[in-house]
């Protein structure tokens, strides 16, 4: 109780609209890095092109496979999307509940969305502070502890397989890698003389390394 016996509490009400705008906000996190992720994506595809025309397959096969892991990242992160859509679509039917109960109502769907979003980096510390107000407003149950400290536990994503790989490569070099590995050098130009390829070897390589720890940075 504050002065005068008025409580300091935020009203039921004004927790959801604030809940609402945070989340709103959140989305707007995740747009951003799906878009940056994207054009991370785009660049390599360029260097999975150029790798092709020097006859670099295994620098296309590393590519093709980050292309990979940046494909399930972004689809992740629409899938989380789609999670905070549904939450807010809870928070709109608190609003409903509240002008004729005046009390939150207690949600499993909302629960069971804040567990999963908890665990996504992009948002996770949000997500934390806005599960733990919910379930101090009573709209969700207490949420075990080992859902907040699990963020990273994720073991890394399985080998990947041949099949999908060739699949990129063939779509991004239109059929000179990956449907015939083994042909693929009649499709590419000519060897270039030994030190021009041994200098393009090397930076295909730094242009790599750059590739991937820019891909590993956004998905981190």
């Amino acid at each position: 109780m504050g002065l005068f016996g008025k409580t300091n509490e935020t009203p039921p009400k004004d927790l959801v609209n604030e809940w609402s705008l945070k989340i709103r906000k959140e989305m707007r996190v995740i747009d951003r890095q799906i878009r940056d992720i994207q054009r991370e994506e785009e660049k390599v595809k360029r260097s999975i092109k150029e790798a092709a025309k020097k006859g670099q397959k295994d620098v296309c096969v590393i590519l093709a496979k980050e292309m990979i892991h940046s494909k399930k990242a972004v689809a992740k992160l629409y899938a989380s999307k789609a999670q905070m859509n549904s939450v807010l679509l809870s928070m709109k039917n608190q609003l409903s509940v509240l002008r004729v109960s005046g009390a939150l109502q207690r949600s499993t769907e909302v629960m069971k969305a804040m567990q999963n979003l908890v665990k996504v980096p992009e948002i996770q510390a949000t997500m934390r502070e806005l599960s733990k107000e919910m379930m101090k407003a009573g709209m969700i149950e207490e949420m075990l502890e080992d859902t907040f400290e699990s963020m990273d536990d994720e073991e890394e994503m399985e080998e990947m397989a041949e099949a999908e790989v060739d699949r990129i490569l063939f779509e991004i070099t239109a059929g000179a890698l990956g449907k015939a590995p083994s042909k693929v050098t009649e499709a590419l130009p000519e060897a270039e003389p030994e030190g021009a390829a041994a200098a393009s070897e090397e930076e295909a390589e730094e242009n790599l390394e750059e590739m991937q720890s820019r891909l590993a940075a956004l998905r981190s």
